[in-house]
């Protein structure tokens, strides 16, 4: 389904990738227009995590071919912070611990350094504090998290929780889920799931990558695309991801290997 407002925020046309002289993706096309959620799933090896990386801009990975658009801008030109700033978001698969780092600090400098790149006022310490505990409640987490170092000592569920804290607070334009929902029991990947669906909005984008179909009895997907071997090698509804669930992914091996002919 397209949607009323149909700005392309990301387009990616035949992205190719390598990390360490290996080739990962080989060939990745997709487009994303503002109010869509996309699921990208697939085994592990398939390319999902690299993908994500790769948009993200992590150093480990070199783009030898292919183009990648966010919203009209060569992506491929910006630095990592400056996707950042720009409004990339990526949570991540592992969330790092940051030991001596306060949450709120954190979270603090990395708001302020938003609101700078966009020419608004950056708050200071008690406004923060404010605009915080309001945006704890999208993730149900207890203030008390604020004053602990990132991640340290937190539950998988914790971290996942922290990274969509971090997300209702910089309020990216695209954000981009790493297998959010891995290691989640079922009451967290509630909560993770309704703290997603409370951002998503008729502006900003969401890339979910998985490898189950159980996130999305909670987050609905407008797109579900399967990847394997480096290229996304089928897309649908959700339907297609209930065909996964019930099939799984060896039937589509021989896809992958026409789409790679």
């Amino acid at each position: 389904m397209i949607r009323e407002n149909s700005d392309v925020i990301l387009s990616v046309q035949d992205l190719v990738a390598e990390v360490e002289g290996t080739e990962i993706l080989k060939g990745v096309t997709l487009k994303v227009r503002a109010g869509e959620i996309h699921t990208v799933m697939g085994l592990n090896g398939s390319g999902k995590s690299t993908f994500s990386k790769v948009l993200a801009g992590h150093p480990d990975y070199t783009v030898t071919g292919g183009t990648i658009t966010y919203r009209g801008q060569d992506l491929l030109e910006l630095e990592p912070e400056d996707r950042a700033r720009a409004g990339i978001f990526l949570a991540f698969q592992y969330p790092l611990e940051i030991p001596g780092v306060s949450n709120l600090d954190f979270l603090r400098v990395a708001y302020n350094a938003r609101q700078a790149h966009h020419g608004h006022e950056e708050l200071d310490a008690f406004d923060f504090d404010e605009l915080v505990r309001d945006k704890l409640d999208v993730v149900k987490m207890d203030a008390s998290f604020l004053g602990r170092s990132v991640n340290e000592g937190f539950s998988g569920g914790e971290k996942k929780r922290n990274e969509i804290l971090q997300m209702a607070l910089l309020e990216p334009t695209l954000a981009i889920l790493d297998e959010t929902d891995s290691g989640l029991d079922i009451d967290a990947l509630k909560i993770v799931a309704e703290g997603v669906n409370q951002l998503a909005t008729p502006d900003n984008a969401m890339l979910v990558i998985t490898h189950y179909q159980r996130l999305l009895n909670y987050v609905v997907p407008d797109y579900v695309h399967v990847m394997a071997g480096g290229r996304i090698v089928r897309t649908g509804g959700k339907e297609l991801a209930l065909e996964l669930e019930e099939r799984g992914y060896e039937w589509l091996s021989d896809v992958a290997e026409a789409t790679a002919r």
